[in-house]
């Protein structure tokens, strides 16, 4: 049985974990029918700015789990939400960048192995939201070595070793298979500096057996073993409807701009929606990280471009500029941009506070036996593992 989609849920939680490595001053060495992507090495040479963590996901989306795949949905943003405040030694914040790949689906390529490269490295919450929504499960071969090594060769992983850089793989088939074999990939991954971590969905013992843990020593990594069966409860609180009331607020304070700034607007909207398919818990997560640091849209959205050192509203052509502000001068967009810039601040902040009311409401409501045995193991095994990297929660 194919379980994979409760592991993602996981891997979110390990890759907001992660989010904390830090720089350390230290001398030390989609949709379901899409083919897979044979992308070259190096294809990109954009080398990520210092204190920048790196989290490659890779899910096996054989067989069907909707429920599992829920889960995966909604805790994303559990994981954002808790590990937003994360500190390096110098008190500056790490940045996140995550890729995704599925692997073991018969929609996938034969000759790429049922490997495709769903998402590059990217920190738009958004995006990944949504390749995450885009998944489906179908039944097929799961080739541990195979994804592994695709992911370490066609990701541009950074060069600089004090960042962070991870593989987080779920599945619940014996990690031989294919005909990459696991030890060469692990040796790979060493090489990049590159740890791997491994979630055998099954019984602790099982997953041993199918070599799984073994994989996870070999890259430096750590084995864990999950029950997908365990229900992820989401308590509702008294201060949910003042917060979706604030998200749709938030929405309004985005100024579109660029070529892709409506349509990375409509995703926006898009994903709020997806959230509410789930549950109104899920929309109150999300409207929570969207008032965090991690949530940031420089790329489209004009308040947060303008928070950019190089940024000048000179530079922006008028056709790229929402209707709205075309016809407006250099200082009247600055005022505008000011204003929208005022307001999300007090919305966030409003948010933020209302979050602390909610998660202190649920630590009184939430009995220990619900709470995820996947977030502890993930927390634990991430937390041992960024040691080395000095960094710390606030």
């Amino acid at each position: 049985m194919k379980t994979k989609r409760l592991i993602f849920s996981g891997l979110l939680l390990a890759f907001t974990v992660s989010i904390y490595s830090c720089e350390f001053k230290k001398e030390r060495n989609s949709t379901k029918s899409l083919l897979a992507e044979v992308l070259p090495e190096n294809d990109k040479e954009i080398e990520p700015k210092k204190n920048t963590v790196q989290i490659a996901l890779l899910l096996d989306t054989s067989n069907s789990m909707d429920g599992l795949i829920n889960q995966a949905k909604a805790q994303l943003w559990d994981v954002v939400n808790k590990f937003t405040h994360a500190k390096c030694g110098d008190d500056s914040r790490p940045d996140l960048q995550i890729a995704l790949y599925q692997y073991g689906n018969d929609n996938l390529s034969y000759r790429e192995g049922y490997v495709q490269q769903v998402l590059d490295f990217t920190g738009d919450l958004d995006e990944i939201s949504e390749k995450l929504f885009s998944l489906t499960t179908n039944g097929g071969e799961e080739f541990c070595g195979t994804v592994i090594h695709k992911s370490l060769r066609q990701l541009n992983w950074a060069k600089n070793p004090d960042n962070l850089k991870m593989i987080f793989i779920a599945g619940n088939e014996p990690f031989t298979q294919g005909e990459t074999h696991y030890k060469d990939a692990a040796s790979n991954a060493k090489e990049k500096d590159v740890i791997v971590n491994t979630i055998f969905c099954g019984n602790y013992e099982q997953g041993i057996h199918g070599k799984w843990k073994e994989g996870a020593l070999l890259a430096g990594g750590d084995y864990m073993a999950i029950d997908h069966n365990r229900e992820i409860v989401h308590i509702n609180t008294p201060y949910d409807d003042a917060i979706i009331d604030y998200n749709t607020k938030l929405n309004d304070t985005y100024i579109s701009y660029g070529s892709l700034g409506s349509l990375k607007k409509e995703k926006q909207a898009a994903q709020d929606d997806n959230a509410a398919e789930l549950q109104e818990a899920v929309v109150v997560k999300r409207a929570v990280s969207k008032s965090s640091r991690l949530y940031n849209n420089k790329d489209w959205d004009l308040v947060d471009a303008s928070n950019e050192e190089d940024f000048s509203v000179g530079s922006v052509d008028k056709e790229d500029l929402p209707k709205e502000l075309r016809n407006k001068s250099p200082e009247e967009i600055e005022t505008y941009i000011s204003e929208k810039k005022q307001e999300r601040a007090k919305i966030q902040e409003k948010i933020q506070e209302l979050n602390k009311k909610r998660e202190k409401y649920i630590v009184e409501n939430q009995d220990e036996n619900k709470s995820g045995e996947l977030e502890n193991a993930m927390i634990n095994a991430i937390k041992k593992q960024a040691e080395e990297k000095n960094y710390r929660w606030d």
